[in-house]
């Protein structure tokens, strides 16, 4: 197995465990996760729906059968990962695993495109 795949593999389940952690909180500790938006000045209703699009995000960046779902994925998960690291940042908080997982999507985003190209057209 070639270092490239090996590390972009590496990138990849590392963002989906940093994802998927993050939704399984969400779900799972709803009142720690709610004073933690309160505190951050956020909306709370935002909090189930952002814990589905991170499952339906990590989906989607291991299916990679859609060129433009996967595009989007990789640019929700970005954003959200600089959103949240500066929110934590400017809070005073621990920025932890949202900053962590900044370079990991940009390997994983940049490294698929060579290891798994997405053949169809769809857009």
């Amino acid at each position: 197995m070639k270092i490239q795949k090996i590390i972009y593999w590496t990138a990849t389940l590392g963002v989906c465990s940093v994802f998927l952690f993050s939704a399984s909180m969400y779900f799972a500790k709803y009142d720690m996760v709610k004073g933690f938006f309160e505190a951050l000045n956020h909306p709370t209703y935002i909090i189930y729906p952002l814990a589905t699009l991170k499952i339906v995000g990590v989906i989607m960046i291991l299916w990679r059968k859609n060129s433009w779902l996967t595009e989007w994925a990789y640019a929700g998960f970005f954003f959200n990962a600089i959103l949240a690291s500066a929110a934590h940042y400017n809070a005073d908080h621990d920025i932890g695993l949202s900053f962590v997982a900044i370079p990991l999507i940009l390997i994983s985003y940049f490294l698929g495109k060579v290891e798994r190209p997405i053949i169809s057209t769809n857009s």
